[in-house]
């Protein structure tokens, strides 16, 4: 079952390759060049030079519109088959194959790029599954004379009728041509689609039991994937190996592996996190720069009302002292809104540009202290020191926890500061969102050797928000964790609720706090709270997004702790009455 669960994972990943090989097709220069020179030709025909245009630009859905344009005029049979081809290639690009299909098969067999037409159509069977029918559009291809008549990646063409006859089960013959289809490839220095052959080749081998063979075509995948920037090739090639390593007992080494498919699962979903982020501040600039411009319009219009008064004051002497006070008075009122809302605005940004200059500099060293470890690593793999490699893939993990808990609570609190987070509060069973909440820590725990218990009393309900309850809970059970030592303890449980609230504790035996410390912290006004250990991150940022949401659902916080005591976290919150 292992083994087959192997092959359909590595086939599904390597039919995305289809679209990057089409992909280079359509920005081969040769064929960019042609269909240029063809709008040149026809450049009196608006709808079909935007339609090429759009083409070019991979725009696919201004190129159908102008192509249906174009062919509704119905004047010219070049024009006609260029629009046709232009449809199908969009359309396959939207992954809407039957109309793909449908214009295709609209464009005249004496067009001179049918065989592109012919490659089309034939991904598009493989992508569908047709095996049979995509076999017979790339054997015609595969049969056209080497020429620089024909614009074809024949390594690619080799490739996908190996992966037919594979799929057949007809496997002498995928053998044959993923072979033929590799050393071109090879040739051609193309890694991405070498990388897919040799995993192809590996599956052709695993599938009939041949592992011999087949492993150390893995084996070249994975290495050759380090070379690549593709996040997805690389946690495909890992995930390859874990299983490899499953079959053949090596648990060690497959635990490795699979440690290294989560890195690079986590690279994907940090990399849209950050992409996030990115949005978010800059429609903060947006907004900040709409701010600036309210408070000039607004000293705009005192120095207008200003220049009427004195010009009035001029004519009427008598009202000049009355109106003369009346201004003064306003001007004197309105600077002060101004200065009050600028140094409010000041203290604000100051604020927040010292908690991005943290966040970014905790970040950096984060991912520099990544660097060095992965540089690490690599040594130690090419030694074989499985001893520190472990050690090292330990490090990786905290260090990755530790940033992407600190992009997480910043994109929360940039949702909550611009007030877009969805809230929604409801009953909710304390103890097993406290259970939820536990069970992507336990590694952490376990790493640490801490003693963890879950006692929640199971009849609790609260009234809140399911997302922002989680993220106090992630967040304090963080800390917990960040402050305690090795062989420490951590203790959650619920205090006899009163009539109106249910307590939550989390209580660690780690570093504790002050009482300057304690008071700080629970000020309305904090954001930012210092570092006493530079080996531990930390904003404060995390406290504040606790506070805010907290506070938003009707619930209270207060802490006890003193130094080297450890610390018990307290969480009022709202208790649900009519629950049955």
């Amino acid at each position: 079952m292992i083994k087959i669960k192997l092959y359909i994972v590595s086939v599904l990943f390597l039919n995305s390759f289809f679209l990057f090989a089409q992909d280079r097709l359509h920005n081969d220069k040769l064929f960019a060049v042609e269909i240029k020179a063809t709008a040149a030709k026809f450049k009196e025909e608006r709808n079909f030079n935007k339609a090429q245009k759009f083409f070019r630009e991979k725009n696919w859905d201004s190129t159908l519109v102008y192509s249906m344009k174009q062919l509704s005029l119905n004047r010219n049979e070049e024009l006609k088959n260029f629009c046709y081809y232009f449809r199908g290639t969009s359309f396959k690009e939207k992954k809407l194959f039957k109309e793909a299909k449908k214009e295709f098969n609209q464009v005249s067999a004496n067009f001179r790029y049918a065989y592109k037409v012919k490659i089309n159509l034939g991904e598009i069977a493989l992508e569908q599954s047709d095996f049979k029918k995509a076999l017979q559009y790339f054997q015609e291809i595969e049969k056209l004379p080497v020429s620089t008549s024909y614009n074809i990646y024949r390594s690619n063409i080799l490739h996908n009728i190996g992966l037919c006859y594979l799929h057949l089960e007809k496997f002498d013959k995928s053998e044959e041509y993923l072979f033929k289809g590799a050393t071109l490839q090879e040739k051609e220095k193309d890694t991405l689609m070498l990388i897919s052959s040799y995993m192809d080749i590996a599956n052709l081998y695993y599938t009939q039991y041949k592992d011999s063979q087949a492993i150390p075509y893995f084996e070249k995948a994975y290495h050759l994937s380090k070379k690549t920037n593709s996040f997805n090739l690389k946690k495909t090639a890992a995930l390859n190996m874990a299983v490899v390593e499953e079959n053949r007992k090596n648990f060690p080494l497959a635990l490795m592996y699979r440690k290294e498919l989560e890195t690079w699962k986590d690279s994907l979903n940090d990399q849209n996190k950050v992409w996030a982020i990115a949005d978010l501040e800059k429609k903060f600039a947006v907004k900040q720069k709409q701010k600036e411009v309210d408070v000039l319009a607004a000293e705009n219009k005192v120095k207008k009302a200003e220049r009427n008064g004195f010009l009035i004051s001029s004519v009427l002497l008598l009202i000049l002292f009355g109106t003369g006070v009346y201004f003064y008075r306003q001007k004197i009122k309105n600077n002060k809104i101004i200065l009050a809302q600028k140094n409010e605005l000041d203290e604000l940004n100051a604020t927040k540009d010292k908690l991005f200059s943290i966040v970014s500099h905790d970040l950096r060293s984060s991912v520099n202290a990544l660097k060095v470890s992965n540089g690490k690593l690599i040594e130690n793999l090419e030694n074989k020191n499985f001893a520190e490699l472990d050690v090292l893939l330990h490090n990786n993990s905290t260090i990755a926890n530790g940033a992407y808990n600190l992009l997480d609570n910043l994109l929360n609190w940039a949702l909550l500061q611009t007030q877009q987070a969805y809230f929604y509060q409801e009953s909710l069973h304390l103890a097993t969102i406290v259970q939820h909440v536990e069970y992507n820590y336990k590694p952490l725990m376990l790493n640490k050797n801490i003693d963890f218990k879950n006692e929640v009393t199971g009849s609790d309900y609260v009234f809140a928000d399911l997302d922002s309850l989680k993220i106090i809970i992630r967040n304090f059970l963080d800390n917990a964790i960040k402050f305690s030592n090795e062989n420490g303890s951590i203790l959650i449980y619920s205090r006899p609720a009163s009539e109106d609230f249910c307590y939550l504790v989390i209580e660690d035996t780690g570093l504790g706090m002050s009482k300057a410390t304690r008071e700080e912290l629970l000020k309305e006004t904090i954001l930012l709270s210092k570092k006493k250990n530079d080996e531990i991150i930390g904003t404060g940022l995390g406290m504040q997004l606790c506070k805010s949401m907290i506070h938003k659902n009707g619930g209270k916080l207060d802490i006890e702790s003193e130094e080297n005591s450890g610390t018990k976290i307290i969480i009022a919150l709202q208790k649900f009455k009519n629950h049955g």
